[in-house]
């Protein structure tokens, strides 16, 4: 919708050729109208009445002066250069074209701090991170599973990939007979990607759009949308609030893949990984090292280090209790339902020890009108770029089996892209209680390769006779 216009006679506009020279677009100057949208300005220009040519400025549009009565509009490397007919009309638009732009800012731009941005898509726009997740073989071939078994919701329909990336999911898409397919991207990647279409010949199907969905514009209402917006614990980097917006270009009744998430919080106990945390502060404990006493900084050193979740992976059987789960419906949610997650928890325990944590996981579904798929980062599965996550309490609590242990989890949107997270347990009745906060934005990436050892003490009968019955038992067989 249309907030502000105002029209300027004989404007001259000229872009920036091959060989870096301004040419006019026509010979006669034009008329220009200036709108401002709701996500950007416009500057439109009408020749005899019909409309030829749009100059869309979004937040992250540069502009200069250009001599007496013009300005350079610089997006995406592509320059424009306006002349006005009188320095008059020059500041009179420039005025107007100042009161519009400085309301003009993205629902990213609000959200995302510059520097946080400027990592985030520079990460992104490595075809070594591409890889990463491509070679994902469960992240990648599910998907391609999900796309190609509900053909009903693809085969000549319009399709959007949100975060697109390389692209491989609007390629999935035209495999399962997609008429059109834009493929948005906000990092470098968009220039790969569009390559990648070019080499195969797709240019008719896929239609690559430069720019955060929250500031490009496409042309028409999509029946499908497709994305790969989680991140560690489910919501971080906060994707799934760009995947939530796209909605806007989403027909009634219109499919989302995924359509569901589901993250899972469970109690678990592991001393080994508690005690890890708390050795790591002791470099600090250090009363001369060279010659200087570290002493006075061990408690915030072990504050810090409780406050990182840890990304790896873990056998089930450390978990106290069955899993809570908290779900959300793509296809109803509104961003807004994703800055305060508050997750209230009641765990009814299978086993009596400590605990130290909770441990978090989360599977998502694609709902397609022919077929259900799921994806699972769930430890009982093969491993994934996701992992798990287990956020740990300074302070475990001793719990016996049977008894009831609740508290909460609430996750806080900040503006890193990520989530300030807070966790409470405590057994009701009793003085046991324990809480932490943590940053998930600074992870700590602990996975090593190794096979997760099962915790202790899990083990009712001798290994040992285990093992030498087993393989007496294979020798007579094989005689």
């Amino acid at each position: 919708m249309k907030k502000m216009a105002s029209s300027y006679d004989n404007v001259q506009v000229s872009i920036l050729s091959d060989d870096e020279r301004f040419v006019h677009l026509t010979d006669e100057p034009v008329k220009l109208e200036l709108a401002r949208q709701t996500d950007c300005v416009t500057l439109t220009l009408f020749k005899g009445g019909n409309k030829f040519h749009v100059i869309t400025i979004t937040s992250s549009t540069e502009y200069s002066r250009y001599g007496k009565q013009g300005f350079i509009f610089t997006n995406e490397d592509k320059s424009s250069l306006v002349r006005f007919p009188s320095i008059h009309a020059m500041k009179q638009f420039q005025f107007q074209f100042k009161q519009m732009r400085s309301v003009l800012k993205s629902v990213f731009t609000e959200r995302t701090e510059e520097a946080s941005a400027v990592q985030y898509f520079q990460f992104y726009g490595y075809l070594s991170q591409q890889q990463n997740m491509m070679q994902d073989y469960i992240r990648t071939s599910t998907y391609q599973r999900a796309i190609l078994a509900n053909l009903i919701d693809f085969h000549d329909k319009v399709v959007l990939d949100v975060g697109a990336g390389s692209g491989i999911l609007s390629f999935f898409a035209v495999q399962s007979g997609a008429r059109r397919v834009y493929a948005v991207e906000a990092s470098s990647m968009a220039e790969k990607c569009e390559e990648l279409v070019r080499h195969n010949k797709l240019s008719d199907k896929i239609i690559v759009i430069p720019g955060k969905v929250e500031e490009i514009e496409i042309p028409e209402k999509v029946d499908t949308i497709i994305s790969e917006p989680m991140g560690y614990m489910l919501f971080n980097e906060r994707m799934l609030e760009s995947y939530l917006h796209a909605k806007k270009w989403l027909k009634p009744g219109g499919k989302m893949f995924p359509s569901v998430g589901d993250l899972h919080i469970a109690p678990f106990t592991d001393e080994a990984l508690y005690m890890e945390q708390f050795s790591k502060a002791n470099f600090w404990c250090q009363q001369s090292f060279h010659g200087i006493d570290l002493g006075s900084l061990r408690s915030a050193a072990v504050e810090e280090y409780f406050k990182q979740p840890i990304v790896d992976t873990f056998d089930i059987r450390i978990c106290m209790s069955k899993s809570h789960k908290y779900t959300v419906d793509f296809e109803q949610a509104n961003e807004e339902d994703l800055h305060v997650i508050d997750i209230p928890l009641t765990f009814t325990m299978t086993q009596s020890g400590m605990v130290h944590g909770l441990a978090f996981w989360f599977d998502v579904a694609f709902l397609g009108s022919s077929e259900a798929v799921w994806l699972s980062t769930s430890p009982t599965e093969t491993l994934t770029h996701w992992y798990q996550v287990r956020c740990l309490l300074q302070n475990p609590i001793l719990v016996k089996q049977g008894q009831t242990l609740m508290g909460k989890c609430v996750l806080r949107c900040n503006t890193r892209q990520s989530y300030d997270v807070d966790i409470e347990l405590n057994i009701p009745g009793t003085s046991s209680k324990s809480q932490n906060t943590l940053d998930l934005k600074n992870p700590f990436f602990r996975y090593t390769g190794q096979q997760p050892s099962p915790p202790p003490g899990t083990n009712n009968t001798s290994p040992t006779d285990n093992y030498w019955n087993s393989t007496m038992l294979s020798k007579s067989f094989s005689n």
